[in-house]
């Protein structure tokens, strides 16, 4: 069977026809059954090709047989003809103007049919011109909203996640790096430094001069680029077929690892990098150190240009200028946290509540990975909208997790919980329910339009709660799609630190939460921080390698983390704020 459909990418087409049927105002019905079957798809743990192949895609509960028709289409052809006579249907620019907050697809219709708005371009002229303060269901908030809404799209539309352009840059490179004359080669820029968001892709490699051409040839060829902007024999740009901008760099190896470091950055460290060269009498570029006018400081990797300068390596999650050359001088950079160093995972959904794997498949994952222990962190009661747990399913689990435990000898399975901070700053379990668990992370989902003043109220009165072992993603944001709700970050840091709770680094590349730069801070403060992958399937543990890459930007050490703790001492350090022993 020809298969060009994975199982996210079929869930992702069967959203897209619920939501186009919604804008065309179709059968409410016919909209709910599309839902219904991209979540069925969703929890279904078996592999759709064999499902397919043996006509049993209709035995998934939720799935009729014109859906499975559907389905059947996608995954032998990788397309589906009703799909794209529904694309075909509804202008294009309303699927950019469904990213809006406060835009979903009865209020896309709404503007469509009513107004005639079919683009984000014709929403905000609209907005700047109170056009839709009397359109039913809208009023000024919604307007104030879609304008702020619009102004972060403008803001992001060339940003993209770390994790899609790591994963994308290493595919890249994979291919550049076999080139037949390529010496050596490194993803430089913005991902190689760990930031939150990139722009583009930058590739640094090392060739002889006569082999440039070919391998700019070779590049601008590959089956991944989809635009070619600029070719030379120094530099080649693309545009991929994933939307992301790509650039080729070639140098003699003699000058690799001073361009090495100039093009991984920032600016603003290299500005610094200069200028601190600059007093040892060194001038400092891509193409080398140099000693008065023109004699070169060998160097034959970039550890070597710091050498000649007489300081320490500096990392280059480090490298934004943070004060870095100041510990460099002083040979005052810490041993950062490796990914090795983790030793259990905090922080998963099981399919108890909005996860898709099972407690016992998750925990031998885990173990099969490399860590000793697993804290399963379902949702609490509140989030409806998750399947959160109402205590006598939270018997239920508990009582599982003691079974799967006597399974292991040197692995552990833990029993948390991911519990809504309600409005008030209370937790959504009484005490004596949370006394059931070995740790609690708080976190807030839901009415997150807050004042500062609210929401750092909120939180910190959260935190009294002798339970909470861990504030989980402290700002709520979500990268590229909407800012943190305003919070005293230093007051929530302070208390933690005087409480003894920990503060979630949510390694979930849209979250990213803690923000790197409220770090040192925590370190100073004594406030363990928890690295944790919020993963909601076994794929997602692999996550934590985000968060480990935002811990070493802010400097963290092996000390300074929750999980590379052992379970029992873990257990202690969340005990210990209940007031007693274990």
């Amino acid at each position: 069977m020809k298969s060009l459909s994975d199982k996210k990418s079929i869930i992702e087409a069967l959203d897209q026809m619920a939501v186009f049927l919604e804008i065309k105002g179709e059968n409410p019905f016919k909209v709910r059954a599309f839902s219904n079957a991209s979540r069925a798809l969703q929890s279904s743990t078996e592999d759709i090709n064999k499902l397919v192949e043996t006509d049993r895609i209709i035995e998934i509960k939720g799935i009729g047989k014109g859906i499975a028709d559907v389905i059947t289409e996608l995954v032998k052809t990788g397309r589906s003809s009703d799909l794209e006579r529904l694309k075909a249907s509804v202008p294009s620019g309303m699927i950019e103007m469904l990213r809006l907050p406060g835009i979903g697809p009865k209020k896309a219709k709404a503007l469509w049919e009513k107004l005639g708005i079919s683009s984000v371009g014709e929403l905000e002229y609209a907005c700047m011109e109170n056009r839709l303060l009397d359109l039913d269901g809208f009023g000024k908030k919604t307007q104030d909203k879609i304008l702020l809404g619009i102004e972060m799209l403008k803001k992001y539309s060339e940003r993209h996640l770390l994790s899609e352009a790591k994963m994308e840059a290493e595919t890249l490179f994979g291919s550049i790096k076999d080139f037949p004359g390529v010496i050596r080669g490194q993803i430089a820029g913005s991902i190689r430094r760990y930031m939150e968001t990139v722009k583009d892709i930058d590739i640094l490699i090392s060739a002889k001069d006569e082999d440039r051409d070919v391998i700019m040839d070779k590049f601008v060829s590959l089956p991944q680029v989809e635009v070619l902007i600029a070719k030379g024999n120094t530099k080649s740009s693309v545009t991929l077929k994933g939307g992301m901008n790509a650039d080729l760099r070639i140098v003699r190896d003699q000058e690799f690892p001073y361009a090495l470091h100039h093009f991984t950055g920032s600016k603003e460290h290299n500005v610094a990098m200069r200028g601190y060269a600059r007093k040892g009498n060194i001038k400092m570029n891509e193409y080398g150190l140099f000693k008065g006018d023109s004699e070169n400081i060998e160097c034959l990797s970039e550890s070597d240009i710091f050498d000649r300068l007489n300081m320490q390596y500096i990392p280059p999650e480090l490298r934004e200028n943070y004060g870095e050359i100041e510990l460099a001088q002083e040979r005052a950079i810490p041993r950062l946290i490796d990914i090795k160093d983790i030793r259990g995972i905090i922080h998963v959904h099981s399919n108890y509540s909005d996860g898709v794997d099972t407690i016992s498949e998750l925990a031998k994952a885990a173990q099969q990975m490399g860590y000793h222990y697993l804290a399963i962190t379902d949702h609490s009661r509140s989030a409806a909208y998750a399947n959160g747990l109402t205590e006598e399913r939270i018997l239920r689990q508990h009582e599982e997790i003691d079974r799967i435990n006597t399974e292991f000898k040197t692995f552990r399975v833990l029993k948390g919980i991911e519990c809504d901070i309600i409005a008030d700053g209370t937790l959504d379990y009484k005490d004596h329910v949370l006394a059931s668990f070995d740790l609690v992370i708080a976190s807030v989902h839901y009415k997150l339009n807050m004042t500062e003043g609210e929401a750092t109220g909120r939180v910190l009165a959260a935190m009294q709660n002798p339970y909470v072992t861990i504030l989980g993603h402290p700002t709520g944001r979500l990268l590229l799609a909407r800012e943190g709700y305003p919070i005293d970050m230093h007051r929530v840091i302070q208390s933690a630190a005087e409480l003894g709770t920990s503060i979630e680094l949510n390694s979930n590349p849209h979250r990213l939460d803690i923000d790197w730069r409220f770090l040192g801070y925590a370190k100073k403060q004594g406030v363990k921080i928890s690295i944790n992958p919020d993963a909601h399937r076994i794929k997602g543990i692999d996550d934590i390698q985000y968060g480990v890459g935002i811990a070493r930007k802010g400097r963290l050490e092996e000390r300074d983390v929750l999980n590379c703790l052992s379970a029992d001492e873990l257990i202690r350090f969340a005990y210990a704020r209940r007031g007693r022993q274990v």
